[in-house]
């Protein structure tokens, strides 16, 4: 017959997938009417809004749009134009696993955008993208904890506790940002603004009751063209805060919440000083809790033969999480001698990892450019990659994800020999390491076929093995852990490898 088990239901969410797609989109685009022919390129800078996340059956889908902002000198005319070229992007993966059910977290960032002049009123723009996806699935099902009543049948139970990382929450919510912002009256008045780029960051985020309340701020650096055709740039911090509802966590989670533009407005006033910004946000936010599993991992009987069914269960456990910020400074060689710095940012490219041992080393690659007067009066952009890198301490068979941002200014200076940048580059890392454990999952009794023990000695002198339990011991030969224990005078069930002990046979 089927033994009845005591059975504990599993919530939350299990990783199906986690890669990272890199897509390419081009575009052609004649310079509209109202704007002067284009002698020079100068630079093309990328902002991307997250729009939508597809799930389909072995398939996710993310769908966005790329601003290219592109920098360029007009022919006959004095000052740095701007060309704004709206384009939309589609990219996916297939993957085992992925169901309508499934919940994505997805990040897109720029690495490199350029833009090629074809003749004075049509360019071609190309813009790379690399977009981070993790799709987690509702975890469903139970798992087996007991047998109740074991001693109606001598049944010999073996539970163990499991330290486990359990994802309990994956949610998102969406809001809108938007506020004046004033120039410093130690800034020139904007005449046109050129670009302006953001940088999103969550400080703070914390689980109370059933909500999860996050903050952060929004840096906000805009580049713009001053009367007399001077560019300068303009650096606000605009801090946010917010609400989330969440179910099945505790306060005592960690919370992950990044938060992406899905639009961007930057319109400059009338009086050359204000800003009229209008964000669309989302907030993805990951929450994950520590929780003790106990799990019926072995089981047999002293009296009846005994057929048992095992599954495979999986346990995470958490080695370490949190963010590193790494400073980075290096001096870019330029080809002609830099007189002013206009601008500067940089782009994370490629994020590659390397382990020695115990040292798991992050390493991220940066795009850094520079927009600069030469010392010939020339207006001038270089990209050169640097690389930022961080070094965590651990252990092997850990496996961690990561999230690299530049989320400050890049600061920018002439020097001999080129252009020395300083910025900053955060590494936002969980590690988790993952196990699978072998747990019953159905159990029958033969009670026709009782066990036969005629054969069996009264007693057995028998020497541990090295790392041999107890309870493998007291299944080998039918008996209990209880009755070991009380023949040898033992207090516990550790047992030292080497020793003797006296097995009796079970009565």
């Amino acid at each position: 017959m089927e033994l009845e088990l005591e059975r504990t239901q599993r919530s939350g969410y299990e990783t199906v997938l986690e890669t990272t797609v890199t897509h390419e989109e081009t575009m052609e685009m004649i310079v509209p009417d109202a704007c002067p022919d284009i002698l020079r390129i100068c630079d093309t800078g990328g902002a991307v809004c997250l729009r939508s996340k597809e799930v389909l059956e072995g398939r996710v889908e993310v769908l966005g749009s790329v601003k290219a902002s592109v920098l360029y000198l007009p022919d006959g005319e004095e000052g740095m134009r701007k060309l704004e070229v709206p384009m939309p992007f589609t990219c996916g993966v297939d993957a085992a696993g992925v169901t309508g059910q499934c919940t994505v977290v997805a990040i897109p960032r720029v690495t490199a955008a350029e833009t090629r002049s074809l003749n004075p009123r049509k360019v071609l723009v190309r813009v790379n993208l690399a977009v981070a996806i993790q799709v987690y699935a509702p975890v469903f099902g139970g798992i087996c904890t007991g047998v109740p009543n074991p001693e109606e049948a001598g049944v010999q139970q073996l539970v163990e506790r499991y330290d486990s990382c359990v994802t309990a929450c994956v949610q998102e919510k969406p809001f809108t940002f938007s506020d004046e912002i004033v120039l410093s009256g130690s800034k020139p008045e904007m005449d046109e603004l050129l670009r302006h780029r953001l940088a999103l960051q969550c400080g703070e985020a914390k689980v109370i009751g059933s909500k999860l309340i996050f903050k952060g701020e929004v840096q906000l650096q805009a580049l713009y063209r001053a009367e007399g055709g001077a560019l300068c740039t303009a650096e606000f911090e605009l801090p946010f805060s917010q609400i989330m509802e969440v179910n099945g966590a505790g306060e005592e989670s960690t919370c992950q919440v990044q938060v992406l533009p899905t639009s961007s407005e930057c319109i400059l006033g009338g009086d050359g000083r204000t800003l009229s910004v209008t964000l669309g946000l989302l907030a993805q936010a990951v929450v994950r809790e520590e929780r003790s599993l106990d799990l019926l991992t072995d089981v047999y009987s002293t009296a009846y033969d005994l057929s048992v069914e095992t599954e495979l269960c999986q346990v995470d456990r958490l080695l370490d999480w949190g963010r590193k910020e790494q400073l980075v400074r290096e001096i870019l060689e330029v080809g002609a001698p830099a007189r002013e710095v206009c601008d500067a940012y940089a782009d994370i490219g490629t994020v590659t990892q390397s382990r020695e041992g115990n040292r798991l080393t992050i390493a991220a690659e940066a795009n850094v450019t520079v927009l600069y007067l030469s010392e010939e009066g020339s207006r001038t952009a270089v990209t050169r990659a640097v690389q930022a890198v961080c070094a965590l301490e651990l252990k092997e068979g850990a496996v961690c994800s990561c999230l690299c941002t530049c989320p400050a200014p890049v600061f920018a200076t002439p020097t001999s020999g080129g252009v020395e940048v300083r910025f900053q580059v955060d590494f936002q890392y969980t590690a988790l390491e993952s196990r699978s454990v072998v747990g019953v999952s159905a159990l029958r009794m033969d009670e026709t076929a009782p066990r036969d023990t005629s054969a069996q000695p009264s007693i057995v002198l028998r020497m541990v093995g090295e790392q041999e339990r107890l309870w493998d011991i007291a299944k080998a030969y039918a008996t209990t852990q209880q009755d070991i224990m009380q023949a040898n005078d033992l207090e516990d069930g550790t047992v030292p490898g080497g020793k003797l002990l006296l097995i009796p046979k079970k009565r």
